[in-house]
């Protein structure tokens, strides 16, 4: 594989990777805050295919056509990192469909040194080639991705990228609770907080 091969498996794999953190979840579940600022898997996938679609589009003048109401001026802050009531999880999952489509005909159409621009960046970095942008949205796909891992594992216990991941240690559910208290113990010892 050259570079821009590269560049785009690995893209395309974290896509791929973020999508599978919705499998066998309900809409609750899959748009429930998790976290103190409302994180939530579903927000996480709407607003990297709503990124990607900016980035691969609007950057290189190839505009995507699909209208994006949360990332408007009057749009209410964060729109794009939750996920309203009358937008169903099929219809997440189809933008995140579109927009790899639509970034893959970017990426294929031009060379790594093609150049664009990104208006919403500042004047002295706004020049980009197509590069820079694929290794920046392989960075922002794997940074959310981490958030991804996280939400899914205290939704259900589901950790790894995929069923059998081999980069996770096989531990049964009460071998995982032994772990965690050991990590528990460890941190409050180190801490001085330990009981005695």
């Amino acid at each position: 594989m050259d570079e821009k091969e590269t560049l785009h498996h690995y893209l395309r794999v974290r896509r791929d990777n973020l999508l599978g953190k919705l499998d066998g979840l309900g809409e609750y579940d899959c748009r429930r805050p998790l976290t103190p600022t409302g994180t939530n898997l579903l927000g996480l996938v709407k607003h990297v295919a709503s990124v990607e679609l900016d980035y691969f589009g609007v950057v290189f003048d190839r505009p995507s056509g699909r209208s994006l109401p949360w990332l408007d001026d009057d749009a209410l802050p964060d729109a794009d990192m939750w996920v309203a009531a009358d937008e169903s999880l099929h219809d997440i999952v189809e933008l995140h469909r579109f927009a790899g489509e639509h970034s893959d005909a970017t990426i294929e159409a031009l060379t790594l040194d093609a150049r664009g621009s990104v208006p919403w960046w500042p004047e002295e970095r706004r020049q980009v080639t197509l590069h820079q942008i694929l290794v920046h949205m392989v960075a922002e796909r794997a940074h959310h991705l981490g958030h991804a891992d996280i939400l899914r594992e205290l939704i259900d216990g589901t950790a790894g990228q995929r069923p059998g991941d081999p980069n996770l240690t096989s531990r049964s559910p009460e071998e995982w609770a032994a772990h965690r208290t050991e990590i528990e113990a460890a941190a409050r010892t180190a801490a001085g907080t330990a009981p005695e």
